[in-house]
């Protein structure tokens, strides 16, 4: 499966039906880092923070452990073996092999929960990143909006963080190795099989990490069992890519967003799974610690606010995708805040 690259840049006129295309048929789209992105020395210097973080002793992470601060059970430090993504019938047998810390959106330039030291000195390049993030977010929202012919604002005034709160979270990621002989292949998966929750997700991955792995249906095929996991490159580009030129971001498309459209875009699902080789996967530079070398990525997850009524879009297009396909969106009054609760609830093991 080759999904999309989109450049934003301006001279891109194309940019937004491209964006929307590859949204109604993947639900994923590489975006090229360029200068509506977020420099790379911020995605480094972030990488660089997360991993020190996740280095730290037990107790240091357990200061900031989710449930141990008054912010909200989303946020903070999740341990190893809290995190079932995939908890129905059928899905996994053992939790996520995975360390996550979840940073909230700030409200008026604040935090709302405490950093953990190591992180401390640095709250004023962790709030520039969140800045950017979701900047870059609006900006995809705008996009959309052109490209199904409805007023350029109605996606992005539901997501302004000056209005009011939301579920959007900055999460740092840690998947550590394990020795071959402790993981039972079809058993044991660093992030097990969902969909994302919100609006839009950003990821931002290392090279020689590979991993994420997303759902391709079989031609007419609809659900899990007509189709197959198609594994998805860090970089598109590969060798192609000219040295010092930045990696793109990935973009996926939420839950939320697919139930404003009436399913028009899609939110696919998708999972991370441990290396099976050592010999680098097409477009991937050889993993410079070997197979089961740990990966570390970031997810900045954009959801609307809270109290945003998760209505119909008023677009012809996805009227016309509607009507045609039957699709039902959102129970009616549905907000926000209440389908966030109602995943949160049936995906942690604590409370």
């Amino acid at each position: 499966m080759q999904i999309p690259t989109v450049n934003l840049s301006p001279t891109n006129p194309h940019a937004s039906h491209q964006l929307l295309s590859a949204a109604t048929t993947y639900g994923f789209v590489f975006i090229e880092n360029n200068e509506l992105g977020i420099p790379t020395a911020d995605i480094d210097n972030l990488f660089s923070l997360s991993k020190e973080f996740f280095a730290s002793p037990l107790e240091v992470k357990q200061d900031v452990a989710i449930g141990s601060n008054a912010a909200g059970a989303n946020y903070g430090w999740l341990s190893r073996g809290v995190e079932k993504l995939d908890p129905g019938p059928g899905g996994q047998r053992r939790a996520d092999v995975k360390e996550a810390l979840n940073i909230g959106a700030p409200i008026s330039g604040q935090l709302q929960q405490p950093l953990p030291t190591p992180l401390r000195a640095h709250l004023n390049s962790i709030l520039s990143f969140q800045s950017r993030c979701h900047e870059l977010c609006l900006t995809l929202l705008h996009h959309l909006a052109h490209a199904l012919e409805i007023p350029p604002s109605w996606f992005s005034e539901k997501h302004d963080p000056a209005l009011g709160r939301s579920g959007t979270v900055l999460r740092l990621l840690y998947y550590p190795a394990l020795p071959a002989e402790e993981v039972e292949q079809g058993v044991d998966v660093r992030a097990g099989a969902h969909s994302d929750f919100g609006s839009l997700t950003l990821l931002f991955q290392r090279p020689g990490q590979p991993g994420l792995e997303i759902w391709k249906p079989t031609p007419h095929g609809s659900g899990e069992g007509e189709g197959e996991w198609v594994s998805v490159p860090v970089d598109p580009k590969g060798s192609e890519r000219a040295a010092g030129e930045p990696l793109p971001i990935l973009v996926n498309i939420g839950d939320l967003l697919e139930d404003w459209t009436g399913g028009l875009l899609r939110s696919t699902r998708h999972r991370v799974v441990f290396p099976t080789t050592s010999s680098p996967r097409p477009g991937e530079e050889a993993e410079e610690e070997g197979e089961g070398s740990d990966r570390y990525s970031i997810a900045y997850f954009c959801h609307p606010l809270d109290d945003a009524t998760l209505d119909p879009v008023p677009s012809e297009v996805v009227r016309e995708h509607a009507e045609r396909t039957g699709r039902k969106g959102m129970r009616e009054g549905m907000t926000a805040r209440g389908h966030l609760m109602e995943r949160l609830g049936a995906t942690y093991s604590i409370k």
